[in-house]
């Protein structure tokens, strides 16, 4: 696709995100009250922004523009953010993590795929030399400990003498029983054929019968393969299945990929043509048109005074520095317009003072019947969306584009270089910015002595008096520096960071990628739900929020200062079903550091008070520094232990209940840093405690039928099966309900050895062939999956959802759970 095509591509969307946010305003302003249409609201904005950012994320790998990326990445981030912000008003409005837009898919004409929210290339492009750099290292410190050995080791399982004789026996007996079973195979067959001479005799005389019915078997034979290929070639043509190179490299592709890497190099030639081009236009600048900026700004100042000095009588106070100097008189006015602002500030000051006189104290008690009776109206108030932090980065993105690019002729320019112009617009205000306070320093003087001049003023100097209050402001600062004293204040990062490597607290990553977790979407979602009953969520829904609230904040610092923060992740469900796996996928994703804080991991590490406190501290140190961070907390449950048993005692498993509160409180916007925790036994925790620091809990099931379908196709081909009609994928899918990814993994690295897949061609695969392997796990049962439900009703997030299904379905589920809470306390209050 050549740059025109792209260009094209972000004219469309840019025509879809104005239109969008001209609905967007018109609908925040109408008052609703009904929760089903405050839904397909906000589901329909959604889906719409999931669009615009697939389309523009995909613009802003492939254009090479500078000037033109810089704009589209501050729309995307913008969007990127305001999907956020409408994911968390959903999630306030239904109580539910999980969404489902059946029915707005279906108007909006759009396929379940066409939701899946991509993760911006962006994200691990411009710091890839710094995650390869820092994976050196990582590499480096683990060969130096000798770490990365004894990991092999421990992967390799250890045997016995005996045992090993005892292996080898067994299968140089097989060996020589196949060999015995050959041979008598042969003689058998001998023997049979010359019986068979005997029989026969005179009957194989007759040539024309022979050669009829060697005819009759070959056209048999050619008339079922004939068959055999039509049937296969319609069903390639219905779609239901692959054509025959369907899995090849193309050269088509192998042509994509090569112009991908060049466009990637002309972006980053473009890129440093533009940083160059900045510095050598300003100074351009600056030597052309710097003396007139700053005899026009001089000129500009004088007469702004006099003309004060004339209408008002006194010379006017000139602004600080601090506050702006005289930027914040001349913003888009003229010396006239500041003077008339002036002159009317004054007469409103003079109106001000004189109601504050005339104010008398019954007053107050008019406000505050006033406010109670706000307050009462209030629960009768309509929903209403709650502002947007990122609407108005949109809006501007969107305006910049209308005034420069929407109508812009760029035949000239056809290798999508800087433009110019543009940056000597920048450069000039740039410019006179940095001229302005070099004026404004002269002109403070120049108004010094205009007033001594003119009213005869001497300034007497001030006198250096003590603060009020100063101690105290002191005494609190020492106070703060002591709280959040670094203790480790004389040594480096890198010091600190091989610590952490060598204590085996950061962890080397798993290359994994979000898209290696199979599924399928829910297609009954919404039905379940129109029945009043809760669907289990599908493994995509899970993977959309994995993207939602961990890789999307941490890959951008912009959408994680700005976005519903979430700073810490629960993942709870069985196990084998992938917790880890999603785990090392949002690192791989967004090039974060993994710290491992679980409780078998940090025992006998850093002990006692002072240690646990050292230990926690280096770790957030070292994970603001070198962020985005993951600090990983696996089966978590076993820190928030309603009873710990006697056998982990020894491991202080709870040593990190009381910490991680305070952990979650220091963290601020600013720090891109998540707290993961994994848990498959989530019961045997204290609830209360566990949901007091885990903010978003996401519930990862077993795999249901079309997930677990899609999982065999794809992890067989992965691991270099072919798949033929003789293996039937659909009856596999339906014998392994209960089994998670991990048991069908299994299942295919026992099944598919080296000796297995070079037998293909001959002996193709077969369903049968995997169900020995099956028979020897076990699998997860329903009542297990119903626990984690249970127990999921029990948490905040599960009790509000019950309360709004108890409810009925009409007002916000919001309001519902408000209602009922204040119902409850006015009977308990009767009782007593």
């Amino acid at each position: 696709m050549s740059n025109a095509m792209y260009n094209e591509m972000w004219h469309q969307t840019q025509e879809a995100l104005n239109s969008l946010l001209d609905k967007e305003s018109q609908k925040m302003v109408e008052p609703h009250r009904n929760q089903v249409f405050i839904f397909q609201m906000l589901a329909t904005f959604y889906i719409k922004y999931v669009q615009i950012f697939r389309n523009l994320e995909n613009v802003y790998d492939q254009i090479v523009h500078p000037q033109k990326r810089i704009l589209i990445r501050k729309i995307l981030d913008g969007v990127m953010g305001r999907i956020l912000e409408l994911k968390n008003e959903m999630v306030e409005l239904e109580l539910t993590e999980f969404h489902y837009f059946d029915d707005i898919l279906q108007d909006l004409k759009l396929a379940p795929q066409q939701l899946d929210i991509p993760i911006p290339k962006y994200f691990l492009k411009e710091k890839l030399e710094v995650i390869k750099g820092r994976e050196k290292i990582l590499a480096q410190i683990l060969a130096e400990t000798g770490l990365d050995i004894q990991e092999m080791k421990l992967s390799i399982k250890t045997m016995s003498l005996e045992h090993a004789v005892k292996l080898i026996q067994i299968a140089e007996r097989a060996r020589q029983g196949r060999l015995r079973a050959l041979f008598m195979k042969q003689i058998f067959l001998q023997e049979f054929r010359a019986r068979q001479a005997k029989l026969v005799g005179e009957k194989m005389a007759d040539v024309g019968a022979a050669a009829l019915r060697i005819q009759k078997v070959w056209r048999g034979f050619h008339q079922n393969k004939k068959t055999e290929r039509e049937r296969q070639e319609e069903m390639v043509f219905l779609g239901m299945d692959p054509p025959p190179l369907f899995n090849a490299v193309s050269a088509t592709i192998i042509q994509a990929e090569r112009v991908t890497c060049l466009r990637d190099e002309l972006q980053m030639k473009h890129e440093e043509d533009y940083k160059t081009a900045l510095d050598t236009i300003k100074s351009q600048l600056q030597l052309i048109e710097g003396a007139d900026i700053k005899e026009n700004l001089r000129d500009q100042i004088r007469h702004w005074i006099i003309e004060c000095r004339n209408l008002t009588g006194t010379f006017p106070e000139y602004p600080k520095a601090e506050e702006g100097g005289s930027a914040i008189i001349f913003s888009n006015k003229t010396p006239q317009q500041v003077i008339q602002d002036i002159i009317a500030n004054q007469e409103e000051e003079e109106k001000r003072r004189k109601e504050k006189k005339r104010e008398k104290k019954p007053v107050k008690k008019v406000k505050e019947k006033k406010v109670a009776k706000e307050k009462s109206k209030e629960e009768d108030e309509p929903w209403k969306m709650s502002p947007s932090a990122f609407r108005q980065t949109i809006e501007e993105g969107n305006n910049v584009y209308k005034e420069i690019w929407k109508n812009k002729d760029e035949s000239l320019n056809f290798l999508q270089d800087y433009d110019p112009e543009i940056i000597k617009e920048e450069k000039r205000k740039e410019l006179e910015s940095e001229i302005r306070v070099q004026v404004d320093e002269l002109m403070r003087q120049e108004l010094k002595n205009i007033k001594l001049a003119v009213n005869r003023e001497k300034e007497l100097p001030v006198k250096a008096g003590k603060k009020k209050g100063g101690k105290n402001k002191n005494r609190g600062k020492k106070g703060r520096r002591g709280k959040d004293k670094d203790l480790t204040a004389d040594r480096t990062i890198e010091s600190l960071y091989k610590e952490l490597v060598e204590e085996g607290l950061l962890v080397q990553t798993l290359k994994v990628n979000l898209s290696d977790y199979i599924g399928e979407y829910s297609y009954l979602g919404a039905t379940l739900r129109r029945v009043s009953i809760e669907p289990m969520p599908s493994l995509l829904d899970v993977r959309q929020l994995i993207t939602l609230y961990g890789v999307l904040p941490l890959g951008s610092a912009e959408v994680h200062q700005h976005a519903p923060l979430v700073k810490s992740l629960l993942l709870a469900g069985p196990s084998g079903v992938g917790k880890k796996m999603l785990v090392h996928a949002i690192c791989s994703e967004t090039g974060a550091n993994l710290f491992n804080l679980s409780a078998e991991n940090i025992a006998g590490k850093y002990p006692g008070k002072n240690g646990l406190q050292m230990m926690i501290h280096v770790v957030l140190k070292v994970a603001r520094q070198l962020q985005p961070s993951v600090v990983w907390i696996g089966d978590t449950e076993k820190t928030f232990y309603k009873r710990v048993p006697n056998a982990e005692r020894v491991n202080e498993p709870k040593r990190l209940k009381k910490h991680l509160p305070k952990i979650l409180k220091l963290l601020k916007p600013d720090d891109r840093v998540l707290i993961v925790g994994t848990t498959r036994r989530p019961f045997d925790a204290e609830i209360q405690s566990f949901c007091r620091v885990y903010q978003k809990i996401i519930l990862v099931p077993r795999p249901d039928y079309a997930s677990r379908y899609v999982l065999w196709q794809q992890i067989i081909q992965r691991h270099g099966g072919v798949i033929t009609s003789a293996l039937n994928i659909s009856c596999l899918a339906k014998v392994t309900d209960g089994f998670t990814q991990g048991h069908i993994v299994r299942v295919v690295r026992s099944v598919l050895t080296d000796r297995r897949l070079r037998q293909q061609q001959q002996k193709p695969l077969i369903a049968m062939e995997f169900m020995g392997a099956l028979s020897t796990m076990d699998p997860i049962y329903q009542e297990e999956e119903d626990s984690f439900k249970n127990w999921y009703a029990k948490t905040p997030m599960g009790k509000k959802r019950a309360l709004a299904m108890m409810g009925g379905n009409t007002g916000t589920a919001k309001d519902k759970g408000q209602k009922k809470g204040k119902k409850e306390k006015k009977e308990k209050k009767k009782k007593k």
